[in-house]
């Protein structure tokens, strides 16, 4: 079976540092995996936002 040199190579860097694996799973979770939603925080956000104009750089007449 046809494998390609990236896949061999990653296969090989996988054999050798067997620790890369849990080093992305752990950076997965820093920067992706979040808990869920409390949804009386979002509504509590989105009730305080405050409304933005049109065009936000024209000056008051």
């Amino acid at each position: 079976m046809y494998e390609s040199d990236i896949t061999q190579f990653l296969k090989k860097l996988k054999a050798e540092r067997p620790h890369i694996e849990e080093g992305q799973r752990q950076g997965r979770a820093l920067l992706w995996d979040r808990p869920p939603t409390d949804l009386d925080n979002a509504q509590r956000n989105q009730a305080s936002r405050v409304p933005m104009k049109p065009y936000p750089y024209q000056t008051k007449s």
